[in-house]
């Protein structure tokens, strides 16, 4: 009875962090079956060492986890909106709509992220248009200003925003609504 002993001094060993010479790539046995191509490697606990992790600095510079988008970023991807844009509507849900035509005075409170109308006064209104002796006189942004407050005070809304519009200047009537809905109890924010 014949019986081949192979022992482990006839294969090459090398340590982890070491690549094989070339005299040893050249010593290995040659096989044809699948298992030879895995390298026997060695491990023992006590002798087992970690590979040093690689340095992911390079140069003088920290690398921040998240970083602002550049102007050039910003211009590739121009359909993308700014944080201001995605947050306004959870920071400052309530919006003031107010509007002035030559014959009436139209003003709204909307909810921002649900499109809700929250409350509305308008002096072309049947209680409001028989009431009042002009619907676009002083008097009358009062009288919406004061429906306004009052109405969304009914619908527990205690603050809103109003936002204005390109070249619009916060004076004359629209003043005298925001000063109206303010002194009766509504927060600007």
């Amino acid at each position: 009875m014949v019986s081949i002993i192979v022992s482990s001094s006839a294969l090459p060993t090398r340590s982890l962090n070491s690549f094989p010479t070339h005299s040893e790539r050249s010593n290995k046995l040659t096989s044809l079956s699948w298992t030879s191509s895995f390298p026997s490697i060695n491990i023992s606990i006590n002798s087992f060492t970690l590979p040093p992790a690689p340095s992911l600095n390079k140069g003088p510079f920290v690398q921040a986890a998240w970083t602002r988008r550049s102007r050039g970023e910003a211009a590739k991807q121009p359909n993308r909106k700014s944080w201001k844009q995605r947050t306004d509507m959870y920071m400052r849900p309530f919006l003031l709509n107010v509007f002035f035509s030559k014959k009436f005075i139209h003003a709204k409170v909307m909810h921002r992220g649900t499109s809700k109308v929250i409350s509305v006064a308008t002096t072309n209104a049947k209680d409001l248009r028989n009431n009042l002796a002009s619907l676009t006189d002083h008097n009358a942004c009062r009288t919406i200003g004061k429906l306004i407050a009052e109405r969304s005070k009914e619908a527990d809304v205690y603050a809103m925003s109003y936002e204005p519009r390109k070249g619009e200047r916060i004076e004359g009537k629209l003043g005298i609504v925001l000063d109206t809905i303010k002194e009766n109890g509504i927060i600007f924010v």
